[in-house]
Formats: structure tokens, sequence, C-alpha cells
């Protein structure tokens, strides 16, 4: 699966981190696809056990962090889990059979 993330239209370059909790009942490859984020922001990808995140050619890995995490079974229970763990949620995306997701990342 591809994940695409951009930031909104009135921010020029995201310079603020981020925290993606991407889950699948299966093992994936997440391929990432950036524009306009700032290089050396602290990133994190949760991964389901299994999963693993490739990025682009560049220096955007460096400054993220991937990481593999039993998440709960359900997605109630995994939103619960997120806000509990991070204070907000503020993009929650449920999708049966994807090959591409788009993500606008901003304020």
């Amino acid at each position: 699966v591809t994940l695409h993330l951009n930031p909104i239209s009135s921010v020029h370059i995201h310079q603020k981190p981020l925290v993606f909790l991407l889950n699948s009942p299966l093992p994936l490859v997440w391929k990432l696809k950036t524009e306009r984020l700032a290089p050396g922001i602290r990133r994190v990808f949760f991964v389901s056990v299994g999963s693993i995140v490739q990025f682009e050619k560049g220096n955007f890995s460096l400054s993220a962090e991937t990481e593999e995490k039993f998440f709960p079974e359900k997605n109630e229970h995994l939103l619960q889990w997120a806000q509990k763990e991070y204070g907000a949620v503020t993009s929650f995306t449920e999708l049966k059979i994807s090959r591409n997701i788009y993500i606008k990342v901003g304020e």
C-alpha cells in the first residue's frame, strides 16, 4: 500500500512531528511518498506486527522511526488506545481494500 503524505493547501511546508498508526490484519509493505514535508522533523510510524515501511530515496528516513506494535483488534479499541496514548487523534481512516492512501497533514 502506498501512503501519500502532503501538507494541506494553506501550509507550504509541513514542519511538525507526526505519528501514524498503520494497522492491518495481514502484514503489509507500506510505501511512503511525501511532498513538502520538512526534513529533520520527527515522524513515527507504528505498524502492525510483520509490516514494514519503505521510504523514498532522500533524507526523510533519517528522522523517521518505525516500530512494530500489537494493536487492539477492533477499530473502536484502537481509536481509544490512540487517544489515551497521544491525547488526540486528528484523523482516522478505515479502508477495506486500497493500493493508495492520500493524507493531508497540517493544522
